[in-house]
């Protein structure tokens, strides 16, 4: 495993364990807006560099900038937090951050759920090259 993998493993763990803190207080129920706002507050006070609704550039296979779409949460310029509150994660909202991933050219993303009793993470890479 290099340094890149080894920075978003950590990086991944910190996120899940905040979100985790952030639903066991503050349960199901409320807007995405109040789940967002507790993460980057909970982020920051660790120390962790974190923008919310932050403007990321998606590009066209050839290179030409199509526009920005706003991500959730953009943790340490490397890794997109897509954060839902809804019942169940549907394949819509799998393939909104699929297409973040793709089009922004980021390799790694986690999907959030907070909308269900039970917390929802799962994360996601897409890479031209294969990881070993």
């Amino acid at each position: 495993m290099n340094e890149k993998e080894i920075e978003i493993r950590r990086l991944c763990g910190i996120v899940r364990t905040v979100a985790y803190e952030a639903h066991t207080y503050l349960k199901h129920g409320h807007m995405e807006k109040i789940y967002e706002n507790s993460m980057v507050h909970r982020l920051r006070k660790l120390g962790v560099e974190v923008e919310h609704q932050f403007p990321i550039p998606v590009y066209d296979e050839d290179g030409f900038l199509l526009g920005d779409f706003f991500a959730d949460l953009f943790v340490e310029n490397k890794l997109i937090v897509e954060l839902k509150a809804c019942r169940a994660i549907n394949d819509d909202h799998i393939a909104q951050l699929l297409g973040y991933l793709r089009s922004s050219r980021i390799e790694d993303g986690l999907l959030i759920n907070f909308g269900a009793p039970r917390l929802f993470v799962k994360k996601f890479i897409l890479t031209e090259e294969p990881r070993l």
